[in-house]
């Protein structure tokens, strides 16, 4: 399988729910990469997408809590650049539903906006986040892992 991303330790934060929560984004845009590029077809591709979008929201939805529960002072500009993302993908998800087929442009621009994402606005909270208690490992499976496993 050609790999649009590689997951490497420059992608990690160093907090392991959120790095196994970044790496299924990753295998998620190497799916649809893959898809692409084998020409899967597009309802293949729309249904990526969507699992791609979905869990997306779910990893967002994380994060915030994880920010607001800690007190991040940066939240609600990191919150912004996570709403400005879903906005792109509903976006794309709407022309996709009228015809529209993914291309490998965007598929670039997805992984540009993660991993800068990734390197840049998450690495920027994460010793807030230890200071305030996180831990770099899990004591035991998190429930994210056992439910997307």
């Amino acid at each position: 399988m050609s790999l649009l991303i590689e997951w490497n330790d420059s992608l990690s934060v160093g907090i392991q729910e959120i790095d196994e929560q970044h790496k299924v984004l990753v295998n998620l845009l190497n799916e649809l990469h893959e898809a692409i590029r084998q020409h899967h077809g597009r309802e293949a591709s729309v249904e990526i997408l969507n699992r791609l979008a979905d869990y997306t929201r779910i990893h967002f939805t994380v994060e915030e809590s994880l920010m607001r529960i800690l007190a991040y002072p940066d939240y609600e500009a990191h919150k912004k650049h996570h709403e400005d993302l879903i906005q792109q993908m509903q976006d794309l998800q709407e022309r996709m539903n009228h015809g529209d087929a993914v291309s490998f442009e965007l598929l670039h621009f997805l992984r540009n906006w993660l991993t800068n994402h990734i390197m840049e606005g998450d690495q920027r909270y994460v010793e807030h986040f230890l200071s305030r208690g996180a831990q770099r490992t899990w004591q035991k499976k998190g429930w994210l892992e056992r439910f997307w496993s």
